[in-house]
């Protein structure tokens, strides 16, 4: 067990180096912008407005969850190269 601790760990300090933050900020960008125009093709200035923030909140949802899976990605694979099954 004291190994499966310590290639866990070391893949996991891999797994790290995803940069969540980014895609996280990247997608929230990407959804201001898209909320805005369909907000502005819709409505007003105002509609606008909301459609943005509503679709900045919403891609940087999607963005952190996106690098989450990506890091349990990188986590599953790198025991799966250490010679562990991993179930899922």
């Amino acid at each position: 067990m004291q190994q499966y601790y310590r290639d866990t760990e070391a893949c996991s300090s891999f797994a790290t180096q995803v940069p969540v933050a980014e895609k996280a900020t990247t997608s929230a960008v990407g959804g201001a912008l898209v909320g805005g125009v369909l907000g502005a093709i819709v409505g007003d200035s105002s509609t606008a407005a909301k459609g943005a923030g509503v679709g900045a909140v919403t891609g940087g949802i999607k963005g952190t969850s996106s690098g989450n899976r990506e890091r349990d990605r990188v986590v599953k694979n790198c025991l799966r190269g250490r010679g562990y099954r991993v179930l899922n």
